[in-house]
């Protein structure tokens, strides 16, 4: 068998070597016009901020690929025949396959907003738009970020690292508010004062104006106002890259269709990962997952059925992590930005504002946990987990909830604020905290 593999991200790779492991005697071939060898996303601002080397980032020796038999090829794929089972690239050559399977990831999302294309406007996803930035952004006073999310954050605390004024502009009341509940979202606000970065709420980009050489002098936000500026950075979501797909015959929508098993609409093709779009999402799943840890696991799931082992893709209990300037943050399960009927939560805050814990939970008895948010605290992902999945009780959880702390040792211990907290909020299920990090026999094989 030889499988082609469009893509060297998460979810390419992690299919390349599932299915080296299902499939020792396959012939696998990667194909990538970004980078000729696979390397983290998620660490590119630290390169940027000079906390890592660009080799740092890459999970593999360059030796690894040779080692494990798998071909790499630099270049970009132009055309697919799924008829001929053909695969062209721009260098001229082209590839067939047995099986084939669409890793291509996403790309920035742009609204059509005047002036988008001056230079120094761009997106952060790839190591161009890395390469981009450190280019456009070397020896200027100010750059505006368009977009509140996970990557406006990220922009914005990339330039505060150099010593250039960020201003962020946010079309929400507060930051992330589809996401954030209003107690969460002013503590990330506060790590924005307390680092000096101005953020305008209510605001969005209406306009970008650019010099007589062609790049960026300011933005005019729907407000009126004109703010200099020498770089834009779009914070505005990406979206599935579809260039390829769009070539063939291939069924897409605003991602590349698949079935349960990352089946595409073409015999012999699949699609997983930021570019797949399931036709029929599981309960509580969404049709396109763009997470690192998402992709990871449908290039695991779908090696298996490429090999002959049809599995379907169940994402399981969501989760998502990051970290706002100083102030880390996980979520996991069912976390509502508002309220939603049948569903409870308890907020807990430090009083410095350096730590807070939502705990959700199910209107009616047993008061089954939903979901958590934790920011400042790092919470044991499986604990989290198997207390969602097995449904406990609220006052379950709240009486074990050290064995949910994975805060390294001599950090600061709320349990016992949390609980008290807790019991004041809920004196109808109020607990008892169980002393150090053991759980009851109920919960104790998560550790086993």
């Amino acid at each position: 068998m030889h499988l082609v593999i469009i893509g060297n991200g998460i979810t390419g790779v992690t299919c390349a070597l599932a299915v080296r492991r299902l499939r020792p005697e396959a012939q696998i071939t990667l194909v990538s016009a970004e980078s000729a060898h696979h390397y983290s996303r998620t660490a590119l601002m630290y390169v940027y901020m000079g906390h890592l080397r660009p080799e740092d980032i890459k999970p593999y020796g360059d030796w690894f690929w040779t080692e494990n038999r798998l071909t790499l090829v630099h270049a970009t794929a132009t055309a697919l025949n799924t008829a001929a089972r053909l695969v062209t690239l721009d260098n001229g050559t082209s590839l067939t396959y047995d099986k084939l399977l669409l890793a291509t990831g996403s790309e920035s999302r742009r609204y059509g907003w005047p002036g988008q294309d001056l230079a120094g406007v761009q997106g952060l996803y790839n190591l161009p738009d890395l390469a981009a930035m450190t280019r456009d952004t070397q020896g200027i006073g100010r750059g505006v970020v368009v977009g509140g999310g996970l990557i406006g954050v990220e922009l914005a605390e990339m330039l505060h690292s150099r010593g250039i004024e960020p201003v962020v502009l946010v079309r929400e009341a507060r930051y992330w508010a589809s996401v954030l509940p209003p107690a969460e979202a002013r503590l990330v606000d506060r790590q924005f004062q307390e680092n000096h970065v101005p953020v305008h709420y209510n605001t969005e980009l209406r306009e970008i104006l650019g010099d007589a050489r062609g790049r960026v002098r300011a933005v005019v936000t729907t407000a009126g106002d004109e703010i200099t500026c020498q770089w834009v950075g779009l914070a505005t979501g990406v979206t599935p890259n579809l260039a390829l797909a769009r070539t063939s015959a291939v069924e897409t929508d605003r991602g590349v269709l698949v079935d349960e098993h990352l089946r595409t609409s073409a015999a012999h093709v699949y699609a997983a990962g930021d570019c797949a779009q399931h036709r029929r999402p599981a309960a509580g799943e969404l049709p396109i997952e763009q997470l690192w840890y998402t992709g990871r696991m449908q290039g695991e799931t779908v090696a298996h059925t490429i090999c002959g082992q049809p599995t379907a893709y169940r994402r399981g209990i969501w989760f998502n992590s990051a970290k706002f300037f100083n102030l880390e943050y996980q979520t996991y399960g069912l976390a509502p930005a508002g309220p939603v009927a049948g569903l409870e939560s308890f907020y807990w805050e430090h009083p410095a504002g350096r730590a807070a814990l939502r705990v959700y939970f199910r209107a009616e008895a047993p008061h089954a946990v939903a979901g958590f948010n934790a920011l400042g605290l790092r919470l044991r992902h499986a604990v989290c987990a198997q207390w969602i999945q097995q449904q406990a009780p609220v006052a379950t959880v709240m009486a074990n909830l050290g064995a949910a702390n994975f805060d390294p040792e001599f950090f600061p211990q709320h349990e016992k604020a949390v609980v008290g907290a807790f019991n004041r909020q809920f004196p109808q299920q109020a607990v008892v905290l169980k002393r150090g990090k053991g759980l009851s026999a109920k919960f104790r094989e998560v550790f086993r």
